[in-house]
């Protein structure tokens, strides 16, 4: 593929990118609205599954290729990328109001999950550090509880919806087609940009783990950035955050989990400590949204350059 082409797969991408997350936005907007289910319910399981197509792609032909870093590195950079870039940029356009859900229940529960992550690594590898298929199961098992609890918990607050919000007049079919077509694009787009991405990055010399943590992680979670800061400049909060913490928590759980279930993913010291830096990113991240139940432009920008550091580490090491 020559230098030309890759930048055209790049445009491209982006430009599928941007217009497919309009679409899918808007779609799922009017799907909460329609079906009285909260927006935040909305971004943690229909918009956050759509944007996560992308990693479980990736992660899990990765897998089936018996490319262990890619599959691992994958999952682990776009949660650092989610977590830092894609809240952090929504917040520099709009500050993030967080609601008390969220903060109550799926931020902590990201970084419980990220932790059991890191054990299962450390454990039941048989002396390696790895993930087993009894650890994709596991991880499975705790995906299949939490979306039970996701759809209980819209179930409940559906009634209250209902008293409070009305409803917009869109066809139930127009919503469904808009997050469809809006997803299509998105996923199209991720692919096409990482592509193009990692064509690049190949030229540079760069190895397997430094392109799926940096490259590639950054190209899959492209869907989400733009989804996330589409949403924030709609003054939808509760669906640019959820998007964000929602694909973490799926990027874990389940692209993770059948990845490993598929096969054992055998990784070295560098992923624990990855992990354990993810740890502190969605630790960091939940003390800057706890303090005032927001993220503002400051704290945005902290995120940002946080990831930078990052980087640079990740390609001096």
């Amino acid at each position: 593929m020559n230098v030309f082409l890759m930048i055209v797969f790049l445009v491209l991408g982006f430009v599928l990118l941007v217009k497919g997350a309009d679409f899918f936005v808007d779609g799922a907007c009017d799907l909460s609205d329609r079906l009285k289910i909260p927006a935040y319910v909305v971004g943690l399981t229909v918009v956050a599954f759509g944007t996560s197509l992308p990693e479980a792609a990736v992660s899990i032909t990765a897998s089936l290729q018996h490319s262990n870093e890619i599959a691992i590195g994958n999952v682990i950079g776009s949660n650092m990328f989610n977590t830092l870039v894609v809240l952090g940029a929504s917040a520099l356009f709009s500050p993030i109001v967080v609601k008390s859900n969220l903060l109550k229940k799926d931020f902590p529960f990201c970084i419980i999950i990220t932790v059991v992550m890191l054990i299962l690594m450390l454990t039941m590898g048989g002396g390696q550090i790895a993930l087993t298929r009894i650890d994709g199961i596991i991880l499975l098992v705790i995906f299949a509880v939490f979306m039970i609890m996701s759809i209980a918990g819209a179930k409940k607050a559906a009634p209250m919806m209902a008293e409070t919000v009305e409803t917009k007049n869109v066809p139930l079919w127009k919503s469904i087609l808009f997050i469809v077509v809006g997803a299509a694009g998105v996923i199209l787009g991720g692919q096409l940009t990482v592509t193009g991405a990692k064509s690049l990055a190949e030229f540079a010399g760069l190895s397997e783990k430094v392109i799926a943590l940096t490259v590639v992680a950054i190209g899959t979670s492209l869907p989400e950035l733009v989804t996330s800061i589409v949403a924030s400049r709609k003054d939808q909060n509760d669906i640019a955050v959820g998007n964000a913490i929602g694909s973490n928590i799926f990027n874990i759980l389940f692209i993770l989990g059948i990845s490993a279930t598929i096969g054992t993913i055998t990784t070295d010291i560098k992923a624990v400590i990855d992990a354990c830096a993810l740890i502190g990113i969605v630790g960091l991240t939940y003390v800057f949204a706890l303090a005032k139940k927001s993220i503002n432009r400051v704290e945005g920008g902290i995120m940002i350059l946080v990831y930078i550091a990052y980087t640079v580490y990740l390609l001096m090491r």
